[in-house]
């Protein structure tokens, strides 16, 4: 039972970067003696059900285990995740827990896809999920959000901070123009003034490298702490949160755990998503091409690694600059994470969600390269990895399942089954924006992707598996 000065954290999204990450956070202020906040966990999609009933069985807690690039392994118990909410297919567990008065606070790792925005961050209302959830559905986060912010008006349990901890540039702005869209779809115009009145979507930034758990996990953890932990989790030793102070219904003391409470994460979000996010992709999708499994190994692959630096110092660095960080220093800082043998991260993790990471993370770049007069010639690698990566994957060849929340799989077929493949890619103003139909980036787009496909083909074989 939750008393008056215990509050909740309602987390939606039972990946494992929630549980290295935001968890971590909470579970270090509990460990200083701050107990009034804890975690409830739950999932919209019933796709984690199996983890969450292990962690019921498990109290919620769990050992993360972190690795630094030398190779040095540190265990700690995570003790912050006190409710773990059972899924059914009307949400009506994770609604309630939301609905209540001591939840105070509302996160989500929804990844980029989960937003359903496109170029012009207006909602896709023709994906089948957004439709469904117009309707009465909770297949997303807004659908989901709504029902719960609708409980709390009815039953005037106050207000609640919305928080975004996933990679979307300004992803609290992005949220409640996206939720703000969904409710006037919906024509719930009290619940639009309510949510003006009574919630908060800061925005923020977070960092940590997190893996798909390996199984040898659960064997070092036995041997290290004689626990048998059926839900052990792997991060990298890095950690960054940076995010907006503004809370509208009270907050953990997150400053006492080395959170950034900032006025503004913009610095620090512009440069992790096209710095940190893009080069991660740029390097998956080339590892894949070359028939590499891990990062470390496509980093450690010289041209591809190249293709990564001139990415971000030809192009990033000027689009950035002036920037109260030190951007030549992040990036070699990032590339040095990358390499990171003891992590252990697949190019299939990487390289996941594309149809989103190329408008959200890498066309800003392009377009601003032009703006500048300059020929985005290095950013134009990265969506020509991605053309010749998802020729791949309609050709039924890549190693791997691609996973991708808004991958339009019958218009992609028809795109490499079209007479100019590389035509209708370039005009396809979901990934391009204000690029679709410019002719000087199309034949910029067309000599990169024909001179990097002779490259995969001529080394493929050297490389593979290194």
């Amino acid at each position: 039972m939750t008393t008056l000065d215990e509050f909740t954290w309602m987390h939606i999204g039972a990946g494992s970067f929630h549980r290295a990450h935001q968890a971590w956070y909470l579970h270090r202020l509990r460990v200083k003696g701050d107990d009034r906040w804890s975690i409830a966990l739950g999932n919209i999609r019933d796709d984690a059900r199996a983890l969450l009933d292990i962690l019921t069985a498990q109290n919620g807690e769990y050992v993360l285990e972190t690795v630094t690039p030398a190779g040095e392994r540190s265990y700690e118990k995570i003790t912050s995740l006190r409710s773990i909410i059972a899924w059914d297919e009307q949400l009506s567990a994770l609604i309630a827990k939301g609905a209540d008065r001591q939840t105070r606070v509302i996160s989500f790792t929804v990844t980029e896809g989960g937003y359903y925005l496109n170029t012009d961050f207006k909602l896709d209302q023709q994906n089948d999920d957004i439709k469904a959830d117009l309707n009465g559905g909770v297949r997303t986060i807004y659908g989901t959000v709504a029902h719960i912010l609708r409980r709390r008006r009815a039953t005037d349990s106050g207000g609640v901070t919305l928080l975004s901890c996933d990679n979307v540039r300004h992803n609290g702005e992005r949220f409640h123009e996206g939720l703000t869209e969904f409710l006037t779809l919906q024509g719930d115009t009290q619940l639009t003034d309510w949510v003006t009145e009574h919630t908060s979507t800061p925005n923020t930034m977070v960092d940590r490298i997190t893996p798909r758990p390996a199984a040898e996990i659960a064997g070092r953890v036995k041997d290290k702490l004689g626990i048998d932990d059926r839900a052990p989790v792997m991060g990298e030793s890095f950690i960054q949160w940076v995010v907006e102070d503004n809370f509208i219904n009270g907050r953990p003391a997150l400053e006492q755990v080395e959170v950034e409470m900032v006025d503004s994460v913009v610095p620090y979000e512009e440069a992790k998503i096209r710095i940190l996010n893009a080069s991660h992709s740029c390097i998956a999708w080339a590892g894949t091409l070359l028939g590499q499994s891990y990062i470390h190994q496509s980093t450690g692959t010289v041209p591809i690694r190249q293709m990564a630096y001139d990415y971000v110092t030809q192009d990033v660095i000027p689009s950035l600059s002036p920037s109260p960080l030190d951007l030549a220093h992040y990036r070699d800082v990032v590339l040095e994470r990358f390499s990171n043998p003891y992590i252990q991260d697949t190019n299939q993790r990487v390289a996941a969600d594309g149809c989103s990471k190329i408008p959200g993370f890498i066309t800003p770049t392009l377009v601003e390269c032009y703006r500048r007069g300059q020929s985005p010639d290095a950013t134009a690698v990265l969506p020509a990895l991605f053309f010749l990566y998802m020729r791949r994957w309609h050709e039924a060849t890549l190693p791997y399942d691609y996973q991708d929340g808004i991958l339009d799989k019958q218009a992609t077929h028809a795109l490499y089954a079209s007479a100019d493949p590389i035509a209708a890619y370039a005009n396809d103003s979901k990934l391009f924006g204000p690029l679709a139909g410019n002719a000087e980036f199309e034949q910029l787009l067309r000599r990169t992707i024909n001179r990097l496909d002779a490259w995969v083909q001529d080394n493929s074989a050297v490389f593979a598996g290194h």
